[in-house]
């Protein structure tokens, strides 16, 4: 069963009410599928043929290098959608494998019918431009972080990037384990870069607040 109370906050249907969605739906084919616990929702490279949105649970989105290296490129949970900026296009293919985390429901609109719902309301159709050029930026900016070759290379753009220009010190939320899944490294190597670092007198680490101590040092770092 559609859930329209959580679906119109996601940021496809933001500022339509639970009422109004509900009749767009009507007017549509739809599914809602349910997933158990590490079950894979998509596989890359299969073609992206429906809009699928999180309506319960959570997902993990992976991509696997050419050398076979699984790297986790987000965690998502309801009310997200996926793959947004790849519904329409010549190479309109699932970008990652994404395998559920918990429990999931999902719900799965056809490529001909979500085209019908972005003609029937233009505030989803403003939404949907909208969310697949965020999309688009924040893949760019991951692709940037993939580029780096080295972990160290790799924790002084995480760090940059969330210190910005203002901040020297850095709450970091993810757990050295989930950090070197987003990294795509095994989390001993991560803690000897993260020593190395700090021997190097780069960073103070202090549990989850990492302190900069030369921002110039680092921006040297990532060009090699």
């Amino acid at each position: 069963m559609i859930q329209t109370e959580i679906l119109c906050q996601s940021p496809i249907f933001r500022g339509i009410s639970p009422e109004e969605l509900s009749e767009l739906f009507n007017q549509i084919h739809f599914q809602v599928k349910t997933y158990q616990k590490s079950d894979l929702i998509t596989i890359g490279g299969e073609i992206c043929d429906r809009l699928l949105i999180i309506q319960q649970g959570s997902v993990k989105a992976e991509m696997t290098d050419y050398s076979g290296k699984t790297i986790k490129i987000e965690d998502m949970s309801a009310p997200w959608p996926l793959a947004t900026a790849f519904l329409f296009g010549k190479e309109n293919r699932f970008p990652v494998t994404v395998s559920a985390t918990s429990d999931v429901e999902m719900v799965s609109i056809p490529k001909p019918e979500f085209v019908k719902l972005l003609q029937l309301n233009a505030l989803i159709l403003n939404n949907y431009l909208n969310t697949i050029s965020t999309r688009a930026q924040f893949l760019s900016q991951k692709l940037k972080f993939l580029s780096f070759k080295t972990i160290k290379q790799k924790i002084a753009h995480y760090l940059l990037e969330k210190a910005g220009d203002r901040l020297q010190t850095v709450e970091v939320q993810q757990s050295q384990g989930q950090l070197a899944e987003m990294f795509g490294v095994t989390r001993p190597s991560l803690a000897r870069a993260l020593g190395e670092m700090c021997q190097e007198g780069l960073i103070e680490t202090d549990r989850r607040f990492i302190k900069i101590l030369d921002k110039n040092r680092m921006n040297l770092l990532l060009k090699g």
